[in-house]
């Protein structure tokens, strides 16, 4: 969703890189495939849990860039049936992943205010991200655009509800014990998910709602405000992180993609509703932001995940050992058989 991120937010003024960006969403989609082949070999760790959030975000990322970029080569029926499908499996999982994860951790993993982190906004983030990408879907159904519709008004407003009480804690959590670990200081980047995402959603739904545009201007600025505000807050924390120790590279540094693009799509969407230049410049900042992020990020991964890959298809091409059988078992065995000569 990092990568995707990139292609689907490109502002309209920048519209000259589509090849570009068409290139990056043909490379998410691969990279969709990659992971979704390789997922069987992964064991769940509880630790990990928030990150169950990602899967369905990136399936409805890769899905709204096929309706965006794909028509260029598949035609746009097919690009429609493309991103349908993909939007119907990013929403189902989305849903599974803003109720199950915070159940499993509230019962089972239990952490304490001093864990919270903005990784546990990850799992309830991903119907917001179906609400925006269901939008662009809207006019592409016929007959059934007014259900989608009422659908994607009710994810964002089911996701806007399990966010804000995440927020607060996180709050809580920086003003009594401080930021966290340097590895995990880039996960407060991810507050900007769901406020970036929710200015989009509402105000791409709009769109198609025009009795409801007043209600995306009148949440989406103060909204987009605040996701700025938060920026620099974040940027704080960082470069004193930075300034005490370092910020040592961890997959947490993603979080300076996905959720700087959310608020890319959500300065693209208001400068459209209110016709502002001020609103299109600052999608054309926080994109140069987002590229040279994602550039960064990416360079630092690949060294890192080429030999896992390398490891996982040596995996794949071994020869799995037979499951050795139990003593009671292995001599039942061989009495059937000595009897059968």
């Amino acid at each position: 969703m990092g990568t995707g991120i990139v292609a689907t937010a490109l502002p309209p003024d920048l519209d000259a890189l589509r090849p570009l960006a068409a290139a990056i969403w043909l490379l998410s989609g691969i990279m969709l495939v990659a992971l979704a082949f390789t997922w069987r070999h992964r064991r769940f760790d509880p630790e990990i849990a928030p990150f169950l959030g990602a899967p369905p975000m990136a399936l409805l990322t890769v899905g709204t860039g096929t309706l965006f970029y794909g028509q260029d080569l598949i035609g746009l029926r097919a690009a429609i049936v493309v991103d349908a499908t993909l939007w119907l499996a990013g929403t189902l999982l989305g849903l599974a992943s803003m109720i199950g994860v915070p159940w499993f951790m509230l019962t089972r993993h239990r952490p304490r205010l001093e864990e919270a982190s903005g990784l546990w906004l990850m799992p309830v983030v991903p119907p917001m991200v179906a609400a925006t990408g269901g939008a662009h879907l809207v006019p592409h159904v016929g007959s059934l655009s007014e259900a989608l519709l009422v659908t994607c008004y009710a994810l964002f407003g089911l996701s806007l509800l399990a966010v804000i009480p995440i927020v607060a804690v996180l709050v809580r959590r920086i003003r009594v014990h401080g930021p966290g670990a340097a590895s995990m200081v880039p996960t407060l980047v991810i507050v900007l998910g769901p406020l970036g995402q929710s200015v989009t959603a509402v105000n791409q739904l709009a769109r198609s709602a025009p009795e409801l545009a007043a209600f995306g201007l009148w949440y989406g600025v103060p909204v987009w405000t605040a996701a700025m505000a938060w920026l620099a807050v974040a940027a704080f924390f960082l470069l004193r992180t930075v300034r005490r120790g370092g910020l040592p590279y961890a997959m947490t540094w993603w979080s300076f993609t996905f959720p700087v693009g959310t608020c890319v799509t959500g300065a693209s969407a208001l400068a459209v509703q209110l016709g502002s230049e001020l609103f299109g410049w600052a999608a054309l900042g926080l994109y140069a932001l987002l590229a040279g992020a994602w550039m960064t990020v990416a360079l630092r991964t690949v060294p890192l995940v080429a030999p896992q890959v390398r490891e996982l298809a040596t995996h794949s091409e071994r020869p799995q050992p037979r499951p050795v059988p139990r003593p009671g078992r292995e001599a039942l065995a061989l009495g059937v058989g000595g009897g059968g000569r």
